[in-house]
């Protein structure tokens, strides 16, 4: 088991090192201007998410590492003043904040709900909501299950599915996806509005 353990940190170790940050940051910014219409915060997942593993597998005593893109794109958001969270639903909160605060990420997110809960994580975004006061229609989410995905979704939150980690190609999908359903719904929101205003109308001319 601990062989096992010790083969799987230096094989992503390895990928880590490949992913230059600067670089993925630089690709992640470029993304990030090709928008108009961007998110007021990102909230991501870490179990094979933001990294290769679950935590309740782990020890505290390991060092944790991340997705080959995932600094890079932390450090772009964070350039470029969006907000990034955590929703994890982990059984293990000590273990994740743990690793966290080995990676010397932990400072960088706004909020951070870490805990086991059998909501789909609805509940980690209404805490979310309650501290940030950002609404949901502004929040872009990156989680690997596709229950959480369904879940969140229907809460209005542009929801994305990843199946190898965040990464640059998942980053620009769900950034080109928030600015759709933006757009998308700013049109419909000017269609009642303009429904609205010409029933108040025809009301107004009935009256008279």
């Amino acid at each position: 088991m601990v062989y096992i353990n010790e083969e799987k940190k230096t094989e992503h170790g390895s990928l880590e090192d490949m992913g230059d940050i600067e670089k993925v940051k630089d690709e992640a910014l470029q993304i990030i201007g090709t928008l108009e219409v961007l998110p007021k915060l990102v909230v991501f997942d870490l179990d094979y998410t933001l990294w290769p593993f679950y935590c309740e597998c782990r020890s505290k005593r390991e060092m944790p590492s991340l997705y080959p893109h995932v600094n890079g794109i932390l450090y772009a958001l964070k350039d470029k003043g969006i907000h990034i969270a955590i929703a994890s639903r982990s059984p293990t909160s000590d273990i994740a904040n743990a690793f966290l605060n080995k990676l010397s990420i932990k400072s960088m997110f706004v909020a951070q709900e870490i805990f086991s809960s059998w909501t789909h994580k609805t509940e980690h975004f209404q805490r979310i909501h309650t501290r940030t006061g950002i609404s949901f229609n502004s929040m872009l989410f990156f989680d690997d299950e596709n229950r959480n995905i369904q879940a969140v979704s229907k809460m209005g939150v542009t929801s994305i599915l990843v199946g190898n980690g965040v990464n640059l190609g998942a980053f620009r999908e769900g950034l080109t996806r928030f600015s759709q359903n933006w757009n998308a719904s700013q049109k419909n929101k000017q269609k009642w509005v303009t429904k609205y205003s010409k029933k108040e109308a025809d009301t107004s001319n009935h009256d008279t």
